[in-house]
């Protein structure tokens, strides 16, 4: 099984957001909480199925099922982000949304927002697809979405401030890191470590690290071409 996980405390090398600064109107979040409740309640269809396997495989994204001449086959590009391989890996997916997602639609507002979040997910798994196309690994989790909120964020948002929780000397403890200095890092986190991934990439499981590239771009040149007048600062 493949997983979009490195949204997880241990891809970032131990960095994890724990709030952001805002500055300016905040508007209530309600598609991100809606988009964060929906993820929730297909997880809990999903460990709560008498078939997860078979569940997986209905929905997952598994690239050599596709067939772009039968319309069918193509829907896992969309129900694959909303399912999830573990406890972690919704945690630190939905935690990542909470944290960046109500700013970024703050700016694009109900209708943007959604768009931006699917747009993203599914450019993300047409990368990693476009990487292994014969795999049978199912691709299933929704940080292609989620690193198109960090993409626009990225661009909407460089110089706020991110309250970080890192390691120190064996200890953890709290730092303030500009927006552009932690997104930027956990991309080029994702192409380095999509770099290494790319000779093993139809055989093994593991992290979708291209569709987290794929899916941060969509979000920064949604944002580019969307953006609002105002940025957040």
């Amino acid at each position: 099984m493949r997983l979009d996980l490195s949204l997880a405390i241990i891809e970032l090398k131990l960095m994890f957001p724990i709030s952001d600064t805002h500055i300016g109107k905040r508007k209530f979040p309600i598609i991100n909480i809606a988009i964060i409740a929906a993820t929730i309640f297909v997880f809990i269809q999903q460990i709560t199925s008498l078939d997860q396997n078979a569940l997986i495989y209905k929905y997952a994204l598994i690239p050599s099922f596709i067939d772009f001449s039968n319309f069918s086959t193509l829907a896992p590009f969309v129900t694959s982000i909303f399912l999830h391989g573990g406890f972690l890996h919704i945690v630190s997916n939905m935690w990542f949304l909470w944290v960046f997602g109500d700013n970024v639609e703050s700016r694009f507002g109900i209708l943007l927002f959604p768009i931006l979040y699917l747009f993203s997910g599914i450019i993300g798994s047409i990368f990693q697809y476009i990487i292994m196309p014969s795999s049978n690994i199912p691709m299933l989790g929704a940080s292609g979405a989620v690193a198109g909120v960090l993409g626009a964020y990225f661009i909407l948002s460089p110089h706020s401030k991110i309250k970080t929780l890192v390691p120190f000397l064996g200890f953890f403890t709290f730092v303030t890191l500009p927006a552009s200095f932690m997104l930027g890092y956990w991309f080029v986190l994702q192409v380095l470590s999509g770099a290494v991934s790319l000779p093993f990439s139809d055989g093994t499981g593991g992290v979708a690290f291209w569709a987290h590239v794929g899916g941060f771009l969509t979000g920064v040149v949604f944002a580019k071409l969307f953006r609002p007048e105002d940025k957040l600062v």
